[in-house]
Order: structure tokens, then sequence, then C-alpha cells
């Protein structure tokens, strides 16, 4: 389903991308692979029916937890492709957790089993007797034994942020007030309410997930496109291109 968003802006030129570019960007999968393909597949069909461009997909981050399939996620956000497209991936707070578990850092576990990660560690094959040990640090080495380094070493690795013409992508916001050249990294993964609640000019239109709305939220500052596919089943594409933007769902 395709949904054409008339822009919001108050006054002055419209937020746009460079000339000839397009790009997707989709919002926490968590773990649903099964809407990630499906949604990689519109976009493929979404592209082709435009005129040509540079097109690019990026993921907003939150690729693991809660759903059935983390581990199949990820392998295919590794392959930085699409096929029809370069793939870009963001990280985002839970990959942050599961990173600082894995290497051995016991203060985000509970958390991060909390919010989701026992499903990960499923999709990666550790046994439940191990994911349920009260003993933390069988937990975290049967992570660090059933993620694969080159996997972590990945995630790691990852940006924060990917700025194109007047947007500026980010898992989960900006500080208010902070010039986008010295946010700190925390914040682009974790910040909420002083985000959310702002409707400062941020120097560019933040498009953002992290925080589940039922319906995409357009403002003249930001665009929020977490509409909790995990658990409802729709996973969120924004498609932007010269001035235009327009909405993929599952």
């Amino acid at each position: 389903m395709t949904r054409t968003v008339p822009p919001e802006h108050p006054g002055g030129p419209p937020p746009s991308l460079p000339k000839g570019r397009r790009v997707y960007a989709i919002g926490d999968i968590h773990g649903r692979l099964d809407l990630l393909d499906r949604l990689i597949g519109m976009i493929r069909s979404d592209d082709a029916r435009r005129p040509r461009a540079e097109t690019e997909v990026i993921l907003l981050g939150d690729l693991i937890d809660r759903g059935p399939d983390s581990a199949g996620v990820l392998a295919r956000a590794m392959t930085g492709s699409v096929g029809f497209a370069p793939l870009h991936t963001l990280m985002g707070n839970h990959e942050e957790q599961m990173i600082d578990c894995v290497l051995g850092d016991g203060q985000m576990l509970d958390a991060w089993l909390f919010y989701g990660g026992r499903e990960t560690l499923r999709s990666f094959g550790v046994p439940e007797w191990v994911i349920n040990s009260d003993d933390p640090a069988m937990v975290m080495r049967g992570a660090a034994t059933a993620i694969p380094r080159d996997l972590v070493r990945w995630v790691r690795a990852l940006p924060v942020s990917r700025r194109i013409g007047d947007y500026l992508f980010v898992h989960a916001g900006v500080r208010p007030g902070v010039p986008l050249d010295q946010q700190d990294p925390l914040d682009l993964r974790w910040i909420r309410r002083e985000f959310l609640e702002s409707a400062a000019d941020h120097g560019a239109v933040v498009v953002h997930g992290h925080s589940i709305r039922p319906e995409v939220q357009l403002h003249p500052n930001r665009i929020g496109i977490d509409t909790g596919a995990y658990a409802s089943g729709r996973l969120t594409a924004l498609g932007l291109q010269g001035s235009d933007h327009w909405i993929l769902h599952t």
C-alpha cells in the first residue's frame, strides 16, 4: 500500500534531497524478517515505477529483539544490498544493548533480556536453559558463543546517523539546541521525550524510529516511522525524492 503524504513546512522551501537521489528509510524491524522481505518487495516495485534515480535504502536501527528472526534480519542487513539498491544500516539502542552483553558488560543484560533479548538469543540457537539461567555470566557466554564474531564487529562499526540533503536519518532523534555535528551518539540512539516534544528547527528534518506510534508522525522538524512492526504487523518505509515524500507499509 502506498499513501502520499502532503508536505508540511511553515514557510520557505520544503526540505529536499539532492537532484537525482531517492531514499527509502525503514523503521524498527525488531526481528520481523517476514515483514522486511515483504516491504523490500514493495519498495522494489515502487522504485521501478518511478523515473530512474540513484536509490538507496536505510534501516533506522532496532533490527533485533522481540520478533522471531533477529539473526535473519541481521544477516540480510550485513549484505549491504537489496539487489536493486545499496542498503545502509544505522545502530539502534537494541543493537547497543546486544553488543554490550556479548562483550561481557552485564549492566545492560537484564534490560536487554526483558525488552526482547531472549528472542534474539533464541534466533541464534542459544538453548533455553542458558537464556533462562540465573547466572548472568552464563547468559553472556552463551550469547558470545552463538553470535558470530564478524557480526559483532559489523554491528559495533555501524554509524549512528546519515545525512542526505535536508534530512538527517537517526534511530531515536537529536538533542534540541545542540548542533547536528556535536550531537552525543547516546542521544541519537536513546532520546525520546525532549526530542518528541520539541518544535525547534534542528537544522535538518530528522527521520527516526524508536518511538512507536500507530501512524507515521509527520512534523515540520521530524518524521517518525516506527509503527510497532513486531506487534502490529505494520513495518513502514518513508520514500523521499526531491521535495516529495510518500509512505509504504506492510
